[in-house]
């Protein structure tokens, strides 16, 4: 299940990002589709998601409406 930005771009993990408007990294993705220890408890809590790194203000966020959220910017792939 690939979860998408608002713009419509595919998230993928180690993407670069804005999350209301601070730098950060997409760390994870918990996709219900795909078993991983690492994911499984935010698939069963949220029914998958994804995880941003942003150090400065939030720490951690996780967000399991991607699609929705105009606050999610891409930015950058990590090569």
């Amino acid at each position: 299940m690939p979860f998408n930005y608002y713009s419509g771009e595919e998230i993928k993990k180690g993407d670069r990002v804005l999350y209301h408007d601070e730098p950060g990294e997409i760390e994870l993705l918990a996709d219900p589709l795909v078993r991983d220890v690492e994911t499984d408890w935010y698939v069963e809590e949220y029914g998958g998601g994804v995880m941003i790194a942003e150090p400065k203000v939030f720490g951690h966020v996780f967000i399991s409406d991607t699609a929705n959220e105009e606050d999610l910017i891409f930015v950058a792939r990590r090569e």
